[in-house]
């Protein structure tokens, strides 16, 4: 027995010499353990709380976000049959103010696209977006009978090259495939995330989803570009067009398991986590925009693909984590606790948010509500938690 178990620790020990090559360690696998155990401890905290309560938001009524690669094909296909059920419902945005929406999945892009100057680099951020992907979630739920809830894109899985995620794979259960390859772009892309401006080479698509559920036969963006050449009306205008795609990975760097754990590990603070979130390109939120290319790269259109909202879902996962990992002692101040001015780049200057400051959902999918009414994922109106 002792031969047998001295043999078994020596395939061991070669099994390891051979992933970790030059007695190293992985500093992305290393980052990935550690992204799932603050899961763990994030998850733990929050059940903690919910199982001592009897009303509101409870261990029983919480609704559990998954991961898209987690969901079964049924999930999948409940969740990618409301969204094509929300684009043919009847658009609710008066014509005089966005006169290009036509279904009510549009009004959600125009809303976007209305507050974008208001809602990006600042201390409203992560609040807005968490609440729009609230309120999309909802009228899946409750205009398109929706059973399950929003799913989120954990980037981090197969961060090495987003052509590989299944999200993408072209399924029927996926959310479409790339773009289609458009040969001979050697030139540069300029895109401007909201101030800076990047180069991003061109990726491995380009044009029009071609396989999968938002094909241009099932799916039709009317919005847009907001971006140069812009669409009529300066992108506000009726053009009816495909989905594109242009899937690159080198930005998936960006979207690392070391870049996660630097948010969770090394933030005590909002005025750390929140900037470090956001930043424009290199940040994990600019990155996910990036990586997928096509009209994600039009920031005040970027809804109307339907990887937006598993996208956002991942960037309110690591706000909610940041929230929560600290314990049910520490969760109360962090989810109260709010950064920045209301402006982008605080340009011009302005005052800092406060927990009255107003977050404009732009008067046509929910009212506005006070920032400190969005701090939490288990209270006021949040009762969500991811798995």
């Amino acid at each position: 027995m002792k031969f047998i178990a001295l043999i078994v620790s020596i395939f061991s020990l070669f099994s390891l010499l051979d992933a970790h090559p030059a007695g190293g360690h992985d500093p992305e696998l290393i980052a990935a353990q550690r992204v799932k155990e603050l899961h763990r401890k994030y998850v733990k905290t929050v059940e903690g709380i919910l199982k001592h309560r009897k009303t509101g938001c409870t261990l029983k009524t919480v609704r559990r976000r998954k991961e898209w690669n987690s969901l079964t094909k049924r999930e999948k296909l409940d969740y990618i049959n409301s969204v094509h059920c929300l684009a043919k419902l009847p658009y609710q945005t008066p014509l005089s103010l966005v006169p290009g929406v036509r279904n009510r999945y549009d009004d959600f892009t125009a809303s976007h696209a209305l507050r974008t100057p208001f809602v990006h680099q600042n201390g409203i951020f992560l609040a807005y977006h968490r609440h729009y992907n609230h309120l999309f979630e909802t009228a899946l739920r409750t205009e398109c009978n929706l059973k399950g809830t929003l799913p989120y894109w954990d980037w981090t899985l197969g961060w090495q090259d987003v052509n590989k995620n299944h999200l993408f794979d072209g399924s029927p259960t996926s959310l479409g495939s790339n773009g289609l390859f458009i040969p001979n772009r050697t030139h540069f892309i300029s895109v401007n995330p909201l101030g800076k401006v990047l180069d991003r080479s061109p990726g491995t698509g380009g044009g029009c989803v071609y396989s999968g559920p938002f094909t241009p036969d099932k799916w039709i963006v009317h919005l847009g570009p907001f971006t140069d050449p812009k669409g009529p009306n300066d992108g506000w205008g009726y053009n009816p067009r495909c989905l594109d795609r242009d899937l690159l990975k080198d930005f998936g760097t960006y979207t690392r398991p070391s870049n996660i754990t630097h948010v969770l590990d090394n933030c005590q603070d909002l005025a750390c986590a929140s900037p470090y979130i956001q930043e424009s390109g290199n940040g994990v939120h600019s990155a996910g925009h990036i990586q997928t290319g096509g009209i994600m790269l039009d920031v005040l259109a970027s809804p109307s693909d339907p990887v937006f909202w598993p996208h956002h879902a991942m960037v309110d996962k690591i706000w909610t984590m940041w929230q929560f990992i600290g314990g049910a002692d520490e969760y109360v101040a962090r989810t109260r606790e709010v950064w920045g001015t209301a402006t982008r780049y605080n340009i011009p200057p302005s005052p800092n948010v406060t927990l009255d400051s107003p977050v404009d959902m732009g008067g046509i999918i929910g009212p506005t509500r006070r920032l400190g009414e969005l701090g939490s994922t288990i209270d006021d109106d949040y009762c969500y938690i991811y798995e």
